[in-house]
């Protein structure tokens, strides 16, 4: 069965734009890894300032390829010179979870 990780994001009120457009640039960025399977970043309604960043993906190795490659990479890129931009996230900590059952609507 796949692995679930949530990245938990504590946001500040002023930078939840900063984050959630961050997040629209890097479409596409995950996508392609392979063992990928779903991505979706969740805003908070109310009573916490924590976003939550859900990937799931076809297994432990093909997410730690990930993280050791191309996420690694795009959090690196822009060289020494780039402008360095201030995290919009105060806090992280990051989740992990094995899928011992799911379910997919009937199909009528």
């Amino acid at each position: 069965m796949s692995v679930v990780k949530i990245n938990v994001l504590t946001v500040p009120e002023e930078q939840r734009e900063v984050l959630e457009k961050r997040f629209a640039s890097r479409a596409g960025s995950v996508e392609g890894s392979d063992g990928f399977e779903w991505f979706e970043l969740l805003r908070p309604v109310e009573g916490t300032d924590q976003y939550l960043v859900y990937t799931r993906w076809r297994s432990e190795e093909d997410f730690q390829a990930w993280m050791e490659g191309p996420m690694k990479a795009a959090h690196q890129r822009g060289g020494e010179d780039a402008p360095q931009q201030k995290p919009a996230a105060s806090g992280s900590t990051l989740w992990s979870f094995e899928v011992v059952q799911q379910a997919a609507p009937k199909q009528g």
